[in-house]
């Protein structure tokens, strides 16, 4: 295990990509990557143990968020809830349709209890965490953090835990 990597490394721009103006950010090269992979998952458990947080589940936001949340679910020995795009959910779900950067979505969830910490890849404009924020309060779940792997500071002003910024 490598105990020190510029993960910007594995991360590649694809611009005008979804549409026109926008520059994606595809971390496929890091998740190729088993080293970077680890570190990276490694580094969003550092941004919780600074709290000593323990939850009881790991929130995934599809479809990246799933990536990174059920190997964080793992290391901290939790279980791990999927919040999906719309249809994807056998029911009973509830549900939440938000703008984002290029249309309009909806995020799916099974009710439950329990404290959760929200994972996600990229933090951007912040209507998908957001979102997912209010849907999972709606299921009954007690969030206790939320964590991403890259904040896109150039397109907000949050406060946001996460592992890389984009200034």
């Amino acid at each position: 295990m490598v105990s020190n990597m510029n993960l910007k490394d594995y991360i590649v721009d694809v611009p005008n990509w979804p549409k026109d103006g926008i520059t994606f950010k595809d971390i496929t090269p890091l998740l190729a990557n088993t080293n970077a992979l680890e570190f990276a998952t490694l580094s969003m458990r550092g941004l919780l143990d600074s709290k000593n947080v323990q939850p009881s589940h790991i929130v995934g936001i599809e479809a990246r968020g799933f990536i990174f949340g059920a190997h964080l679910a793992k290391r901290m020995n939790c279980s791990f809830i999927p919040l999906r795009k719309k249809g994807k959910l056998p029911p009973p779900v509830i549900s939440k349709e938000y703008e984002l950067e290029y249309g309009k979505d909806t995020l799916e969830i099974k009710q439950g209890e329990g404290k959760v910490v929200i994972v996600d890849d990229v933090y951007a404009t912040g209507g998908t965490a957001k979102a997912a924020k209010e849907l999972v309060y709606e299921a009954g779940y007690d969030i206790v953090d939320e964590i991403f792997l890259i904040n896109l500071k150039f397109l907000n002003q949050d406060k946001v835990k996460s592992v890389m910024t984009y200034e």
